[in-house]
């Protein structure tokens, strides 16, 4: 049995990927933080496939390189997708590049060292659609496409941190001797089903459109993917001879949040969903009560579409509609009685 590490075992896309990998016949050992926190999302995921028995934790922090030294002993392949991720972005970008860079560089030297087959290093499209001008970012965005960090005007902290870590990443496979291949996959944003409370970011694209915390709609979009598919995706960048030393955009489609709130007007018609759209100066108003609004300010007047075709041809990726991930949002949301 083929043995993977999963790094932030406890992230909405971490966790779904844990329980893929289960389902078709991978031990898994997941990356926690603290393992006392961590044995809550282990039940979660182990409720969630039929093979929790192959499911165990390792307790590592991205900045403790030693810790790394311990978990990758044995792996055959690694799944590096913790990175972190403020609610609110930092004054100062080291806060959040340093952890991002170095805790990618400490989780890819150890592998190197323990003889590891392949890392899958989860990116994002922030690291291929930002930093350029109005013209560019109504552009189609390819995965030759990559973010100017040094352009701080259409670019978040965040985005930084991830352009700066996978740019670190291929930087240490060009001069890595030992053989370990290299495959990147980047995500937009992330929609579908959620297993517990403690959510990403980016569903609340869909829960403060439900929850009656946004009264109107921001006048924004991103490209979208379900939670599933880019686990998928993640699954065949791993496996696959032919994603070795290779970069995949995984989106499913730009849709705005207008769009979204349409989606979710027709698919639970009693539900209260806001039909006006903010006007572009009234976000930006709010953006300084609420500070956790500004990530999106640069996303006003841009359609920044993600070209999806080298995974799709590549590695046979087929991803659900955003329609189909925002509508599965929603129902998890309300199982969970989230809104």
């Amino acid at each position: 049995m083929k043995k993977v590490l999963i790094t932030g075992l406890s992230g909405f896309l971490a966790s779904r990927t844990a329980i893929q990998l289960l389902d078709a016949g991978y031990e898994v050992i997941g990356s926690v933080r603290n393992l006392k926190k961590g044995e809550a999302v282990m039940k979660i995921i182990a409720s969630q496939t039929s093979y929790p028995e192959h499911l165990s934790l390792v307790e590592a922090d991205l900045m403790d390189a030693d810790s790394w030294k311990t978990a990758v002993q044995g792996m055959d392949y690694v799944q590096h997708i913790a990175s972190p991720f403020p609610k609110v972005m930092p004054k100062n970008d080291d806060d959040i590049v340093i952890p991002a860079r170095d805790g990618c560089l400490n989780v890819l030297k150890a592998a190197a060292e323990a003889g590891v087959k392949r890392v899958v290093l989860t990116s994002s499209t922030g690291a291929i659609g930002y930093g350029k001008s109005d013209h560019q970012r109504k552009s189609i965005f390819t995965e030759s496409d990559w973010t100017n960090t040094n352009d701080k005007k259409d670019s978040t902290a965040y985005f930084r941190s991830k352009t700066i870590a996978e740019h670190a990443a291929w930087d240490f496979i060009k001069s890595d001797q030992s053989g370990m291949e290299l495959s990147v996959v980047c995500p937009g944003a992330i929609l579908g089903p959620v297993l517990y409370e403690d959510t990403s970011s980016s569903i609340n694209i869909v829960l403060k459109t439900m929850d009656g915390s946004a009264p109107a709609i921001p006048p924004v979009g991103f490209d979208m993917v379900d939670v599933r598919d880019v686990a998928d995706l993640l699954i065949r960048a791993m496996e696959k001879t032919e994603a070795a030393n290779q970069r995949y955009i995984g989106a499913a489609g730009y849709r705005s949040f207008k769009e979204v709130a349409e989606v979710l007007r027709n698919h639970l018609p009693g539900r209260k969903i806001p039909k006006r759209v903010l006007p572009s100066w009234a976000l930006r108003l709010f953006a300084k009560l609420d500070k956790s609004v500004g990530a999106i300010l640069i996303e006003i007047g841009a359609e920044r579409k993600m070209d999806n075709s080298k995974a799709k041809q590549q590695l046979g990726w087929s991803p659900r509609t955003p329609e189909e991930a925002i509508k599965a949002t929603a129902d998890s949301i309300i199982h969970l009685k989230l809104a």
